[in-house]
């Protein structure tokens, strides 16, 4: 693709928020050019990305449209070393996430504003923003929900939800009485309440509602061009304001390219970095922006002394135990192993009504679950100091998440129809980092530590999280056993182990299982030995004070630099208790009205 050597707004990175942002000053203002350049292939019309229940595939092994970024071995996680799945296409994660619905507590904004001094960054300073990219189908006239948007918010195409969902929200109302229930679980507002999940897509095509979708193709943007298969590898710099960048193309989407050839694209008026949480720090380093040390040690000169790029690192985490479902609950499992002959039925459904499995993400009823006093309790005194300073003050801020989830937690489970009970970490203590280590290759594995389970009350609080979804999971009607190879090893003849021997389900009026000290050292290493990313990765280029390791202000500009901005959930100074998706595109949506005003370009 021919493109031209200037622009006056050059995105580095195609993702969620480089393609709201992108759309909107292009909608706004047909004269401004505006280039972006995105590292994975296009999504158009991509059955795999605009059928929902496809998103199984991007996170396989193999996958083009994902970027599997390895952490460093880790001996909290048992040695091993996880890897951190991020969108690796054009839209990014809102291409091939699992199109759950899951919106932050209204606590989670106001922290950005009231400890990090983001004036304008409170949650209703945002709420227009969270409101304006949604049509929200499943309910009228609700105050924190938006009808106007490009992305559309349903139930999906089973729209009397799937047995596998009306089979865990009735038993959880029945077994956990000290949680309510609520049609919507994601006003923002409350927790502790069980409801039937919404996901991203549109309930009148059964396509996944995304960005690319939504706000770029089929949109008539004359002045928007979209350049993908390229890697950037720096920013350029006259003195410390930002004019282009530097990339090669990526000879897995341009086969034949020579890699080595270095390109070079100017920005006129402003260059905006939406790379995401892994690869925006990564830029900046190899641009010349972070620490001294970091960019000695890879022989970068250094532009702009920021010691916080890169740092920060955060995510949420789960350990889910696994269930052999009954022959009728409505799995996902014949897209997992693409069974042709299973599959038949849902496409014709599917492409003749929108409807169906395949309208369909797996994800149908859950909590955001907060511990009660009893259960803090329980969960014991290695989770006291994050309650106090994370929680305690946020009455409606979730621990983690509890839900049930249509396929199998182990992917080389032998052919089978499974579920889980997903126990989503929202907040851990842990904290990260990723740094350089080539001054030039973007390919190049960078130094990544996730410091996932580094803290013992993020282990406390797993151990707990384990133990309720088993409880959930054994109860629920459709429960045939749980698969073996996901329990922990417990003592022979201890309650627990004995417990993995049923195969039908339990009462819900029966007894929780009771665990002794040793029961809790094989949750424990169970939770070590399978505890993965569950691919919501922020914090790496913070929004925060500069001298506390900020490395974007409050108007998303890069400390000691001019006309380079930050879009993406890197800014995120602290953890959101969501997916964070939903965060990005309010991130997004502010973003577009504020460098629109920078730009002196109206209506965006």
């Amino acid at each position: 693709m021919d493109i031209a050597n200037e622009y006056d707004v050059l995105f580095v990175g195609g993702g969620t928020a480089a393609c709201v942002v992108a759309s909107r000053l292009a909608r706004a203002a047909p004269t401004v050019q505006i280039l972006v350049v995105e590292a994975g292939p296009h999504t158009l019309n991509s059955i795999s990305h605009v059928q929902p229940a496809r998103y199984i595939h991007h996170i396989l092994p193999g996958s083009k449209t994902a970027q599997f970024v390895v952490g460093n071995p880790s001996e909290a996680v048992g040695g091993r070393q996880i890897a951190v799945p991020i969108g690796h296409c054009v839209g990014g994660g809102s291409s091939i996430n699992f199109a759950e619905y899951t919106r932050a507590a209204y606590s989670d904004y106001d922290i950005w504003r009231d400890k990090f001094g983001n004036e304008g960054w409170g949650f209703k300073d945002l709420l227009p923003y969270i409101k304006k990219c949604e049509t929200f189908q499943v309910a009228p006239d609700r105050e924190t929900h938006g009808y106007e948007g490009p992305l559309k918010v349903s139930h999906g195409g089973l729209h009397k939800m799937s047995n596998l969902g009306t089979d865990f929200l009735q038993m959880a109302e029945k077994y956990d009485k000290k949680r309510g229930t609520t049609d919507d679980p994601n006003s923002m507002l409350t927790c502790n309440m069980f409801g039937r999940w919404a996901k991203w897509i549109d309930e009148k095509t059964g396509h996944r509602s995304d960005v690319p979708h939504g706000y770029i193709y089929n949109k008539n943007l004359p002045n928007l061009t979209l350049l993908t298969g390229c890697l950037v590898r720096r920013i350029l710099f006259q003195g410390t304001r930002a004019v282009g960048c530097e990339y090669v193309r990526d000879d897995v989407y341009h086969p034949g390219a020579n890699t080595a050839e270095v390109h070079t694209v100017q920005a006129r008026r402003m260059v905006i970095l939406s790379a995401g949480t892994i690869n925006s720090p990564l830029i900046l380093e190899r641009s010349g922006i972070g620490s001294k040390a970091t960019l000695e040690k890879n022989g970068v000169k250094q532009i702009v002394d920021l010691p916080g790029v890169g740092e920060n690192f955060q995510d949420h985490i789960a350990s889910p135990p696994q269930f052999h479902a009954s022959d009728d609950a409505n799995t996902l499992d014949c897209v997992f192993r693409m069974d042709e002959a299973a599959l038949r039925k849902w496409e014709t459904m599917w492409e003749t009504e929108g409807t169906g499995l395949l309208a369909n993400n797996g994800l149908d009823g859950g909590v955001k679950y907060r511990p009660t006093l009893e259960e803090l309790e329980e969960i014991g005194p290695e989770f006291q100091k994050a309650w106090k300073e994370r929680y305690a003050d946020y009455p409606i801020k979730p621990a983690f998440w509890l839900g049930v989830f249509a396929l199998p937690a182990d992917p080389m489970s032998p052919p089978g129809n499974y579920y889980c009970i997903i126990n989503q970490f929202l907040d851990a203590s842990g904290r990260g980092h990723i740094h350089i280590t080539d001054k030039d290759d973007p390919k190049a594995a960078p130094d990544f530590r996730t410091g996932y389970l580094e803290d013992a009350g993020d282990l406390a609080l797993m151990r707990h999280a384990y133990k309720r979804c088993r409880e959930f999971g054994r109860r629920m009607a459709c429960f045939r056993g749980e698969y073996l190879p996901r329990v922990p090893k417990f003592p022979e003849g201890s309650e627990a182990a004995k417990a993995a021997e049923i195969t039908q389900p339990v009462s819900v009026e029966a007894a929780d299982i009771r665990y002794t000290s040793e029961d809790d050292a094989a949750i424990d290493n169970f939770t070590r030995e399978t505890l993965t990313t569950t691919w919501h990765p922020l914090g790496t280029c913070a929004m925060m004070p500069r001298d506390q390791g900020g490395v974007v202000d409050s108007k998303l500009s890069v400390y000691g630099t001019q006309a380079l901005k930050v879009v993406d959930m890197s800014i995120a100074p602290s953890n959101v208790t969501t997916n964070t998706y939903s965060c990005v595109l309010a991130i997004a949506e502010k973003a577009a009205v504020m460098i629109g005003e920078e730009l002196g370009v109206r209506g965006v």
